[in-house]
């Protein structure tokens, strides 16, 4: 399978147009908290790239392919007794799935992280019914930790809750090609 390169860059104002464009998918926000929201509006993407420009360094990238903003990937550090840690996030336009670009982009995202933030472990939460999100982990060097079971109440429906993890002596931090 031919790679499609992507870059991983800072959210601007100018990626509004596409964040809204491929955000606002149904099954994009079937696997995201409910912060994600759907429909996916301007003024939820205003408020997001904001947010993501406040910070410093800043630690939610949009997963870029040409110019276009086609998704995020973010590393979130924890705080108080769990300032170790920091949990990865990611969301990928749907005509990108199946692409290996999430998987190229985790060790990418694994590097940025254990480089700009004091942590040892990066974590990820993704419910037992995204068995798509746990296999890039897998795939990625992330080992299952934990599982709990109907933990979680996303659209009405009890999910399990999946906790994956990688250390920072123990990720693949190359950009392999898939």
């Amino acid at each position: 399978m031919d790679s499609i390169d992507f870059e991983l860059r800072p959210w601007t104002m100018d990626d509004l147009p596409d964040l809204v464009q491929f955000a606002n998918n149904p099954k994009i926000a079937r696997n995201m908290t409910d912060q994600f929201p759907h429909p996916y509006t301007e003024e939820n993407g205003t408020a997001f790239i904001n947010m993501t420009m406040a910070n410093t360094p800043r630690n939610i990238l949009a997963i870029d392919i040409a110019g276009v903003a086609v998704g995020g990937i973010g590393v979130h550090p924890q705080t108080d007794v769990h300032r170790n840690n920091a949990e990865l996030g990611y969301w990928l336009a749907e005509p990108y799935w199946g692409k290996n670009i999430v998987s190229r982009a985790i060790p990418r995202m694994l590097d940025y992280g254990f480089t700009h933030w004091p942590i040892n472990r990066i974590f990820a939460r993704p419910y037992g019914s995204n068995k798509a999100s746990q296999r890039v982990l897998e795939k990625t060097g992330f080992v299952l930790e934990a599982r709990f079971e109907k933990n979680i109440i996303k659209a009405g429906t009890l999910e399990d809750e999946l906790i994956y993890a990688v250390r920072r002596n123990s990720s693949k931090t190359t950009d392999e090609t898939d």
